[in-house]
């Protein structure tokens, strides 16, 4: 979703992001997905809007994550893991949605111990976005809104919201943290942004604004369509030389040969 500005300062903390529309899968007796493979120096947020994930890694972690539940893999130091449709969505089959987005880390961080957080959807406070019964609503994965914050435990100030817009025609207002880069991603329906008008797996990225007075920046929102959905990402740049390549997400060149030599000497992982 973001190519052109991937791994830049751009859209820092955030590195990457990809986004699998909705899709029809057959029952299978394969699981299909990504076997084991490596990461180092970043965050792995895995989000299911449909289907199932399932989820091991090597340092002994196992999980499923359904419909609503994140997946929040810190790779730290490193950690070799992958990927399926769970075993359950491949015998039934059904429509799978999904989409994982890739964390910095900063450089004192990057060679933390692997960390896996498993937040189910019960576990996710929602915000109302305005006093209409049946009105919109955000979801606060992490970062807060309204008193509401997030369950997600992040190394730097981070924002992720999965935001609801019922009805076409209605506005919403989000208050923005002062100095954070914020990107609109919408998932599904449509919405204005001052003059520019987004469509489904339309984007935006919006420069950080900085104000004397350090308080909040409000963004404002209106939908085009009924069953609008959006997901924000935003955060507090961590303005760090980035350097990335395969799996790997360090600050030089360096840390990357060593990030590949340890993991083809099997020193990645543990």
């Amino acid at each position: 979703v973001l190519q052109s500005v991937a791994f830049t300062n751009e859209v820092s903390p955030w590195l990457m992001f990809d986004y699998a529309a909705p899709k029809k899968f057959p029952p299978s007796s394969q699981q299909l997905g990504v076997g084991q493979h490596p990461h180092r120096g970043f965050e792995t947020i895995t989000m299911a809007f449909q289907g199932e994930v399932e989820h091991a890694d090597s340092v002994g972690n196992r999980d499923v994550i359904g419909v609503g539940d994140v997946q929040w893999m810190t790779a730290g130091r490193g950690i070799i893991h992958e990927e399926f449709h769970s075993r359950k969505f491949a015998a039934t089959g059904g429509t799978f949605e999904f989409c994982q987005l890739w964390l910095n880390l900063p450089a004192k961080d990057k060679m933390h111990p692997p960390k896996y957080q498993a937040i189910l959807s019960k576990d996710i406070p929602v915000v109302r976005l305005s006093e209409k019964e049946y009105g919109p609503s955000a979801r606060i994965i992490a970062g807060s809104l309204h008193g509401k914050v997030g369950p997600a435990e992040t190394f730097t100030p981070v924002d992720l919201w999965d935001i609801i817009i019922p009805k076409d025609e209605e506005s919403i207002e989000l208050s923005l943290p002062n100095g954070h880069n914020t990107i609109i991603f919408v998932r599904r329906g449509g919405i204005l942004l001052g003059n520019k008008k987004l469509g489904p797996q339309d984007t935006i990225i919006l420069k950080p604004e900085i104000n004397g007075s350090g308080e909040n920046n409000i963004l404002k929102l209106t939908s085009t369509t009924k069953d609008t959905s959006v997901i924000l990402m935003g955060g507090e740049p961590i303005n760090e030389p980035i350097a990335a390549r395969g799996p790997f997400v360090m600050n030089t060149q360096e840390e990357l040969r060593q990030a590949g030599n340890d993991f083809r000497t099997g020193k990645m992982g543990r």
